[in-house]
């Protein structure tokens, strides 16, 4: 068979794609595209946007096209072949990118046809290209001199190899610790779903009894609910150093020489671009223009919240004190004593409404929501191959029958499979000759996978995330932009790209959503009333201490890029440790290495980013508002917000939707509602 990455059509053939397909595809495919962009510039002595810079969207199309399967199978597939193929790519990729983002010739054509009359002459999208390009291109270094160009390439390559190094160290921290245990007292205070998956993890091993990991499926029951001060105590330390110079394995897997090389040389390519620090660069295709503008935000958060989280604490001690005579709440308690202290508040735990969300309803009733707000037909389909017998693919039609999109669902935690949840792009829509090439994601998610002959159930927390993955998986498949680098998700400022993720989680709370997603798996019987009064009831436990930690790691991650460098491992921790002085409620223990495993930034796109989620929650409270005021399955409101959101993908900047959507330019106020903050 062809090589099955270099079809260019249709879905990628996951059962018949190799190890060792992934380097020569990427070999050939690079190699094609420097022969067909050098052929496009040497025959436009007039650059035009038909004949010289549209066939350049479908250059990085292919490549993104053959990319994305080895990408994806990296993360959810593991293995140490596939690393050896993968790393073997990072720096051909990474150079290729770099030499088109300093293509002389290439920048020279993009700045003809700005200058040119027929600019004004274009639509919208194809003027938005140019300028992003135009932009791109100079914070790739197209401007540099030699040496400094050569430098800035040498950075990007380093870059890639130490972001996918960083990632592998932390999956391979998280698999390394296990532990066993045949006695069931050990487990005491354990939900049965925890200790059916801990059996479960036992007899894939070949092993009686329970055997513990520190996936989450089974890491956060056991801080939640194990009774064991000690076992919560040792799966706490395992899992905040992991890939650190502490705990259990200390030393081995260690990202802290990682961190401080790549914070170094992000410092450095700032400095090579003429800027202050890397916060500053990273803020150029941002919403929020300055660094003032987002500390300012986040600070103003925090002193809203922080009044709220200290009381929260306190209440957490004194119930500690009074009814387990603790005189202290560790870290590995605060999940424990928080769920007994919500259980005598509310009668409630997430353990209570799992057996109402199994998957299989959970998934076909988030469909129905979407077919209500926005008209949209999902539908499965069988013949599609995937990675994993766990995973579905499903096609979106719209309301008068046309294929919008199509998707991966793949759920459940497993062994060699990246922990998290997150949407990544599979192919991108784009419009040829031969007709529009429909997009396609992956949504993948880390749940507790199903037990035996039962379904697989959810807590309401699982419910969240899943609705937050959809919200960006339709960000991506409803775009009816034609070109890839403006549609669907690309081009949107990393700062609104939550928006739509968060503003579907939402519906996770509506009462007619919930009649829709949830029914006990075994009886069918809905949430009734008085379970939903205790579930909205709860919904601002401890929101104060919530938002305070998620502020926490924002301005670390943001004061920490503020930083001009040099870095060292103390220089990290220094500014953790101010950053939790300032706001912190609750101070982790000294061993703790929460930067070790902060992937989002070092190996992910949130560097001096992570602020975008709640940057992004303003404006998905305040849309939500917008469906609250007109019926939460109002389809005027959300064709509206398709139109103006969904489909347009990064061809328009996100205050002008936003303002076209909601007559108005964002509020605070929702969002402080929502989490039970406002004044």
């Amino acid at each position: 068979m062809e090589n099955p990455l270099l079809t260019g059509a249709g879905l990628p053939p996951f059962k018949h794609i190799k190890v060792g397909h992934a380097e020569p595809a990427i070999d050939t495919v690079i190699a094609e595209n420097r022969a067909a962009l050098a052929s496009l510039l040497k025959n436009a002595a007039s650059p035009d946007w038909e004949r010289t810079l549209r066939p350049v969207e479908d250059l990085q199309d292919r490549l993104s096209r053959a990319w994305a399967p080895v990408r994806h199978l990296h993360a959810v597939a593991d293995n140490d072949d596939l690393r050896a193929a993968f790393s073997n790519c990072l720096p051909k990729l990474s150079d290729y990118a770099t030499e088109f983002g300093q293509h002389e010739g290439l920048y020279n054509a993009y700045r003809s046809v700005r200058i040119s009359p027929e600019f004004p002459r274009l639509p919208r999208a194809e003027r938005k290209i140019i300028e992003n390009a135009l932009r791109d291109f100079k914070l790739s270094g197209v401007e540099l001199n030699g040496e400094k160009k050569e430098r800035f390439r040498a950075i990007k390559q380093r870059l890639a190899q130490l972001d996918a190094r960083f990632e592998e160290h932390l999956l391979d921290a998280t698999h390394g610790w296990k532990k066993h245990l045949t006695d069931p007292a050990s487990l005491q205070g354990l939900p049965a779903s925890a200790r059916d998956l801990a059996q479960q993890r036992a007899a894939h091993e070949g092993l009686s009894g329970w055997l513990l990991t520190l996936e989450l499926p089974l890491y956060l029951p056991l801080l939640t609910f194990a009774d064991d001060c000690d076992l919560r105590r040792e799966v706490y330390v395992a899992y905040v150093t992991r890939a650190s110079d502490q705990g259990p394995f200390a030393g081995r897997w260690d990202n802290s020489e990682i961190m401080v090389e790549i914070l170094n040389l992000r410092a450095e390519l700032a400095r090579l671009l003429g800027y202050q620090h890397y916060a500053e660069l990273a803020l150029v295709p941002r919403m929020a223009k300055s660094a003032g503008e987002v500390l300012g935000f986040l600070e103003d958060l925090g002193a809203r919240a922080r009044p709220v989280a200290e009381r929260e604490l306190a209440e957490l001690r004194d119930f500690a004190q009074t009814h387990y005579g603790s005189d202290d709440v560790h870290a590995w308690d605060l999940a424990y004593y928080s769920e007994k202290l919500k259980q005598q508040r509310y009668s409630l735990s997430q353990e209570d409404l799992r057996p109402y969300f199994p998957a299989p309803r959970v998934v076909n009733g988030m469909f129905a929501i979407v077919q209500s707000i926005y008209g949209l037909d999902i539908r499965a389909r069988a013949d599609v191959e995937t990675w994993h017998s766990d995973v579905d693919f499903y096609e979106i039609y719209d309301r008068g029958g046309s294929l919008r999109g199509g998707f991966y669902l793949d759920l459940y935690a497993r062994p060699h499979k990246r922990g998290g949840a997150w949407m990544d792009e599979c192919i991108v829509r784009r419009r040829s000759p031969a007709g529009v090439q429909i997009p396609v994601a992956f949504l993948t998610c880390n749940f507790a996978p199903p037990i035996g002959d039962h379904p697989a159930l959810l807590t309401h927390d699982d419910v969240n995330t899943l609705f937050h993955e959809f919200g960006h998986g339709l960000h991506h498949l409803l775009t009816l932009v034609d070109y890839p680098s403006v549609a669907g998700v690309n081009g949107v400022p990393w700062d609104a790209v939550e928006l739509p993720s968060q503003l579907m989680e939402n519906w996770c709370w509506e009462p007619q959503a919930l009649d829709l997603i949830s029914g006990h798996h075994e009886t069918g019987a809905p949430i009734d009333a008085a379970l939903y009064e205790r579930m909205h009831a709860a919904k601002t436990f401890q929101a104060g201490m919530q938002m305070i930690r998620q502020l926490e790691f924002a301005l670390f991650d943001f004061r920490l890029h503020l930083t001009p460098g040099p870095y060292s491992v103390s220089v990290i921790q220094a500014v953790l440790d101010r950053v939790r002085a300032e706001i912190a409620v609750v101070k982790p223990p000294l061993f703790n290495r929460f930067q070790h495993g902060f992937s989002h930034i070092f190996a992910g796109g949130y560097a001096a980013g992570y602020y975008s989620y709640k940057w992004a929650e303003v404006l998905a409270a305040d849309a939500f508002s917008k469906f609250q005021e007109g019926g939460v399955f109002d389809a005027g409101i959300g064709e509206g917000f398709m139109q103006t959101f969904l489909e347009q993908g990064g061809t328009r900047e996100p205050m002008e939707m936003f303002v076209q959507f909601r007559g108005r330019e964002p509020q605070i106020a929702p969002l402080l509602r929502r989490w039970g903050l406002a004044a």
